[in-house]
C-alpha cells in the first residue's frame, strides 16, 4: 500500500509537471496552429533565471517565481514579435527546422553563460519540509506541484471558452481576415498567446526541477515526452492535456517503481497504444 501511495502521489506531481510545460505548446500547435519545436528551452529558460535568483542573487523563492514566469513571457513576446510571426504561413517543415534551429542557439547560450553543470532551485522552508496529513506525511513540495498543476489547467481552460480573450484567439486563427475587419487586433492576440505559453512553460520547468533536472540539454531532453502528452491529449484542449499528462505521469512512475530496468518502455507502449485507440486526443470528438 506505501508503495501504491508513493506512486500515485509522485506520478500524479510529474504528471503535472509535464501538463504545465506541454500546455502551452498544445495551445500554440491546437489553436495558432505554429509548430513550436523551441518550447522546451522556454521551460529551461524559466527554471535556470528561478536557479539564479534563488541562488546567486539570494532573492526570496515567492518573489524570484514570478520574476523568472515575466523575463521567460517577455522573452517568448520578443521572439515572437521579431522572428517567430513570420513563420506562421509558411510550411510546417520550415516552422519545425527553424525552432529546433533556435532551440540549439538557447541552449549554446546557456552553456556558455551558466555552464554544464545541473542548476538548483532554493525552496523556502515551507516547501523544503513536509507536511502531515495525519494518515500520511507529504513532500511540501510535491503538494504544491499538483495544486499549480491544477490552478494552471483551471485557468486555461476558463481563459480560452470563457472570456473574449479565448474568443479573439480563436477567431484569429480560424479567420484572421475577417477577425481583423471586426477590430480583433490579430498581432496583439498572437504574441499574447506565445508568450502566455512561453511562461507556463517556464513554470513547468521551475516546479519540475527536482523531477526534470535543469541543465543545458533540458530543451531537447524532455522535448518528446511533452510532444506525447500534446499528442496524447490531442493538440488544442486543455483537459485532454491535463488527462494525457496525468495518466502517462502514474505509468512513467509505476514503471519506475516496479521495473526499473525497462527504463521508459511503458511509457511509449502506452503512447503507442493510446494513440491507435484515439488518435485525435484522448478527449477530442
Amino acid at each position: 500500500m506505501n508503495t501504491l501511495f508513493n506512486i500515485a502521489i509522485d506520478g500524479l506531481a510529474y504528471g503535472m509537471v509535464l501538463f504545465v510545460v506541454a500546455v502551452g505548446l498544445s495551445v500554440t500547435l491546437g489553436l495558432m496552429r505554429f509548430v513550436n519545436l523551441s518550447h522546451g528551452a522556454f521551460a529551461m529558460v524559466g527554471g535556470y533565471c528561478a536557479a539564479y535568483l534563488t541562488g546567486q542573487a539570494q532573492w526570496s523563492y515567492w518573489f524570484a517565481v514570478p520574476v523568472a514566469l515575466l523575463a521567460t513571457g517577455l522573452l517568448g513576446a520578443g521572439l515572437e514579435a521579431l522572428v517567430l510571426r513570420h513563420l506562421y504561413r509558411r510550411k510546417e517543415l520550415e516552422q519545425v527546422l527553424f525552432t529546433i534551429g533556435m532551440s540549439f542557439v538557447l541552449i549554446a547560450t546557456t552553456n556558455a553563460i551558466a555552464g554544464p553543470q545541473v542548476q538548483l532551485i532554493t525552496l523556502p522552508e515551507s516547501l523544503a519540509g513536509s507536511i502531515d496529513l495525519g494518515f500520511r506525511t507529504l513532500p511540501a513540495q510535491r503538494l504544491l506541484v499538483i495544486g499549480a498543476g491544477f490552478a494552471v489547467a483551471a485557468a486555461c481552460a476558463w481563459t480560452i471558452s470563457h472570456t473574449r480573450f479565448g474568443v479573439w484567439l480563436r477567431a484569429a486563427v480560424d479567420h484572421s481576415d475577417t477577425a481583423s475587419t471586426l477590430g480583433i487586433p490579430i498581432r496583439l492576440v498572437q504574441c499574447a498567446s506565445f508568450a502566455a505559453g512561453a511562461a507556463l512553460a517556464g513554470f513547468g520547468g521551475i516546479l519540475g526541477a527536482e523531477l526534470m533536472p535543469l541543465e543545458p540539454y533540458y530543451a531537447i531532453k524532455y522535448l518528446v515526452l511533452v510532444l506525447v502528452v500534446v499528442a496524447v491529449g490531442g493538440m488544442g484542449s486543455v483537459p485532454g492535456s491535463l488527462a494525457a499528462a496525468v495518466l502517462l505521469g502514474l505509468i512513467e512512475t509505476a514503471s519506475k517503481y516496479l521495473a526499473s530496468e525497462w527504463g521508459s518502455l511503458f511509457f511509449f507502449l502506452a503512447m503507442a497504444a493510446l494513440l491507435a485507440w484515439r488518435p485525435n486526443g484522448l478527449l477530442k470528438r
